[in-house]
């Protein structure tokens, strides 16, 4: 398993015990560049996340995207190996944030 994919499977799993719906998009062929590796909705909000090994950075597409999603008022987030065990806690955060606002 790839790097990359090491931090995938391991955001898949803090999903899944935040109860989350997620989902990898495809890209290739009939799908759309740039979009996050992982797209999610936790307690009515909406979560795109770009995964990265290492010190990878986001390609511009990717962070349009990324700032997009936060335009429109969703939450997005890179992570890697350093950052992905807070996850967890940074998205739990959001949505309260988000929930305290409505």
């Amino acid at each position: 398993m790839t790097p990359e994919a090491k931090v995938k499977a391991k955001v898949k799993v803090i999903l899944k015990n935040i109860r989350a719906y997620a989902f990898s998009p495809v890209t290739g062929g009939y799908g759309s560049s740039g979009v996050p590796d992982i797209v999610a909705c936790v307690d009515g909000c909406f979560i795109g996340i770009e995964c990265k090994a290492g010190k990878g950075k986001p390609t511009l597409l990717q962070l349009d995207n990324l700032k997009r999603i936060e335009a429109s008022g969703g939450f997005s987030v890179v992570v890697n190996e350093s950052n992905v065990n807070q996850l967890e806690e940074l998205i739990k955060s959001w949505v309260n944030t988000v929930k305290t606002k409505t």
